[in-house]
């Protein structure tokens, strides 16, 4: 049912490569050629959970970077960072989630995704690899998954080993539902 086609992200402190040009990329590309049955997702890991979001949706992948707290922000907004020169909001997926912090934030990843053409960095403990993954597995939140997770879930892929929880990417940039419903 899972498809590896990408191998795990390597040492820390480096830029990852997997912009447009990059491994990313290829990976829809090899999709395409396949007859886009699969859908690619990049997997990570936050507090030893597996979570996934569509490959398409994601800038670059970078290992730990200095992030710059800002003034006043809500806390899960880890705060910016420098990526080639445009300013990018880091949020701490974690925090965002509902669970603790991170003990180790030096250690921390970043998956850069777009929204409304604003880059976000989505700060998690680990990426994993691109995960070729057929549409059919794909099932709704089950009810016993952990309420932090529904909110922002599109849903759950069952692998051999564990579980994959997609994430709504939208739905986690979305503050101003959040907002609203405070």
């Amino acid at each position: 049912m899972a498809k590896k086609t990408d191998t795990k992200a390597r040492g820390k402190g480096q830029n990852q490569g997997k912009g447009k040009d990059g491994p990313v990329a290829q990976s829809a590309a090899a999709q395409a050629a396949r007859g886009g049955d699969a859908t690619d997702y990049v997997t990570f890991v936050i507090a030893g959970q597996l979570f996934g979001i569509p490959v398409l949706k994601v800038q670059d992948v970078l290992a730990a970077c200095e992030v710059t707290r800002i003034p006043l922000a809500p806390p899960e907004i880890a705060g910016a960072l420098n990526l080639r020169g445009r300013i990018v909001t880091a949020l701490d997926v974690r925090l965002r989630l509902g669970l603790p912090a991170a003990k180790a934030a030096d250690d921390r990843m970043s998956i850069v995704v777009e929204q409304s053409g604003e880059l976000y960095s989505l700060l998690v403990d680990e990426v994993g690899e691109v995960l070729s993954l057929d549409p059919a597995g794909f099932q709704r939140n089950p009810p016993t998954l952990d309420s932090r997770f529904r909110e922002y879930s599109n849903g759950i892929f069952r692998l051999k080993e564990r579980l994959l929880v997609v994430l709504d990417v939208d739905g986690l940039l979305d503050y101003e539902a959040a907002t609203k419903a405070a």
